[in-house]
């Protein structure tokens, strides 16, 4: 701990506080300085596309008020010097560190006149629309964010057009049994379903799609994905290919002072055989802030591996879904419990025989015993 002095952070989200929050229980008596391109406290974002739409203003994330005002408000890194150890801001100041963390997030792939969801001012911006009458609310992308913006405005009333690429909603992330479920359960509360299609073009409220056809809608939002915020790190020496390359313990590649976490890193996960993964979701960057940090006050000799399993959980009109593993990895999927008829089953996603990934509708003990299963690496 003696060999780092300074600490910088870059992202004030959820893996940029945790990070914070680590060093100092660590113990950590140096200088952190955490760079935050927004002007707010961290928040908590799973809420902007569910009750944030409704009208609840609570985003409060715990732990956010250990920061006091001992951090960079508004100011983003536009470039780094790894050799001099300088992270540049927009405003031009250099920040020297020993260490430092990467958390720079990601941000939403975006297309002309169409709402993107990401920030507060995006969640706020987005309910002042539907409150202002639009009737017809036409969503692209049906992976979490675009299913619960489509749930909410349903909830709210509204017509609602869901548009996606793929055969089913979701169908990379939760399998063709779960998607077609999850396209049925759509469709019984109300939503249209535009499915193997994609969209070019948005003009005006007339929404083009890639096989011909325009649709007309008073209010367009996407869920498209996101991209990773590296742009910053060109020319910093870093490998990066979507997202920072880290090895096992988060330690961005060939480096012994600089790690990431979050949205923005990709790591071999050992659970998984070394399959790089970046994973986008709030449990793993509330776990990977924390075990970042603790790696690089350790040094790269005495860190350990990152390994925890990937999961994640949404709301679709009053149903739960959840995922841990990388079911996407599977050669094979069968239905361990329930049926989808029922609205509650769980789906195990195996291997060559082992398990990698489970999907579990309205059954969360099921999902425990399933991530249970994952970790310990059983067979099927």
């Amino acid at each position: 701990m003696s060999r780092l002095n300074r600490i910088v952070v870059v992202g004030a989200s959820l893996a940029g506080l945790r990070a914070v929050q680590a060093l100092r229980r660590e113990g950590f008596d140096g200088e952190v300085t955490l760079v935050g391109a927004e002007t707010h406290v961290p928040y908590n974002r799973p809420p902007l596309s569910k009750s944030v739409l409704h009208g609840d203003d609570d985003v409060t994330l715990p732990g956010a008020e250990e920061l006091g005002d001992q951090w960079l408000r508004g100011r983003q890194a536009v470039r780094l010097d790894a050799r001099d150890r300088t992270v540049t801001l927009d405003d031009g100041t250099g920040i020297g560190y020993d260490g430092l963390v990467i958390a720079s997030g990601a941000r939403p792939r975006r297309l002309d006149g169409v709402h993107a969801l990401r920030t507060l001012e995006d969640a706020l911006a987005l309910r002042a629309e539907l409150e202002s009458g639009h009737e017809h609310v036409l969503v692209i992308g049906g992976g979490f964010i675009g299913g619960e913006v489509a749930s909410t405005a349903r909830q709210l009333g509204r017509k609602v057009t869901l548009v996606d690429s793929a055969p089913y909603p979701m169908y990379s992330g939760l399998g063709e049994e779960a998607s077609r479920w999850l396209a049925g359960h759509h469709e019984r509360n109300g939503v249209e379903l535009i499915t193997n299609v994609r969209v070019t073009a948005v003009d005006g409220g007339q929404v083009r799609l890639g096989d011909g056809r325009t649709i007309a809608a008073d209010l367009v939002v996407g869920g498209m994905g996101v991209l990773p915020n590296t742009e910053w790190l060109d020319g910093s020496g870093l490998a990066v290919d979507d997202g920072v390359l880290c090895e096992p313990t988060l330690f961005a590649a060939k480096s012994a002072d600089i790690v990431a976490a979050g949205d923005v890193a990709r790591w071999p996960h050992g659970l998984f055989g070394g399959e790089m993964v970046r994973v986008e979701h709030w449990s793993n960057a509330n776990e990977q802030g924390a075990v970042a940090a603790r790696n690089l006050l350790a040094g790269p000799e005495d860190a350990q591996p990152f390994v925890d399993v990937p999961n994640f959980a949404t709301h679709v009109h009053g149903a739960r879904v959840q995922t841990a593993g990388l079911p996407h990895l599977a050669d094979a999927a069968s239905i361990a419990t329930g049926s989808p008829e029922e609205d509650r089953f769980a789906v195990a996603f195996s291997r060559h025989g082992v398990l990698v990934g489970a999907v579990v509708v309205n059954s969360p003990k099921d999902l425990i015993k399933l991530k249970r299963a994952i970790t310990a690496r059983e067979s099927v």
